[in-house]
């Protein structure tokens, strides 16, 4: 019986998840490093969608005390009421049995959160909080948000197809122009010339960090705020969608070559819950 890989990927998120990656890895606060290590593990907590680093605590130059978790209960219910996790949820929110620790940096005032997961396969490795921390780097690169995961790709494809888009049934883009972003895990993304916008477009003041794409600006569509964004330096793969305009398939209605899409469910619906 053949078996769909997504789904047998996504059968595996309630489980904890592990890979060595040969990247030296580095964290730095003020300039100075703190932590710098060959020996990473990338680890996904279950129903974790994106990784983090598990150091061995001798690369880490700091020492740990033991603390409670920092969440309130009603942050807590927050996070366990949803079904898949991602990098929104507090780091002092663990799905792993382990140890809540402090870093403390030798001459340094702030500490980092940190935690200790107790699976022996882990061997004992340290997770800082990678928030806490002013700069994470993979060899030589700068990386945000998160941990890169091997099996997470990019492809961005042009196509012809006549892509249209409908907010509250108002015509707001069309083009034959756009390029498709086909984003592990993720539903194509369609990125349409700024032309193709038949609507008012204004920049707010929203910017995220993608660990694969970049930095985004976002825009209001009309008085909808944030439904639209670009990436004007966007990284790597990334790089054929520069300065176009992607879409939220959850928030508007995409029709192509004449046949609507059914609205996709991914954790931004719930922005407008």
């Amino acid at each position: 019986m053949g078996v769909q890989l997504l789904d047998l990927l996504r059968d595996q998120t309630t489980a904890l998840r592990y890979a060595p990656t040969p990247k030296r890895i580095r964290a730095r606060i003020g300039g100075r490093t703190i932590a710098d290590t060959r020996n990473a593990l990338l680890v996904w907590e279950p129903r974790y969608v994106t990784p983090c680093y598990a150091l061995p605590e001798e690369d880490i130059d700091a020492s740990f005390s033991t603390s409670e978790s920092t969440l309130t209960a009603a942050e807590r219910a927050r996070c366990e009421a949803r079904p898949v996790l991602d990098p929104s949820v507090p780091f002092d929110f663990h799905t792993t049995p382990g140890e809540h620790l402090v870093a403390h940096i030798p001459g340094e005032p702030r500490t980092v959160l940190a935690y200790r997961p107790s699976d022996p396969d882990l061997g004992g490795r340290v997770i800082l909080d990678f928030a806490g921390v002013d700069e994470w780097l993979e060899e030589d690169e700068q990386i945000a948000a998160h941990p890169r995961d091997p099996l997470h790709r990019i492809d961005v494809l042009p196509t012809s197809r006549h892509i249209r888009v409908y907010l509250d049934d108002e015509l707001v883009a069309e083009t034959n122009e756009a390029r498709m972003l086909l984003e592990t895990g993720l539903p194509p993304r369609y990125y349409l010339p700024r032309g193709a916008l038949v609507a008012p477009v204004t920049e707010t003041a929203t910017h995220t960090w993608c660990a694969y794409k970049g930095r985004a600006s976002y825009f209001a569509v009309g008085s909808r705020p944030d439904i639209t964004w670009s990436y004007p330096d966007p990284r790597h793969d990334a790089e054929p969608v520069r300065g176009l305009i992607g879409v939220f398939n959850e928030f508007v209605d995409i029709e192509v070559d004449g046949v609507r899409d059914d609205r996709p469910v991914t954790p931004w619906s719930r922005q407008e819950d």
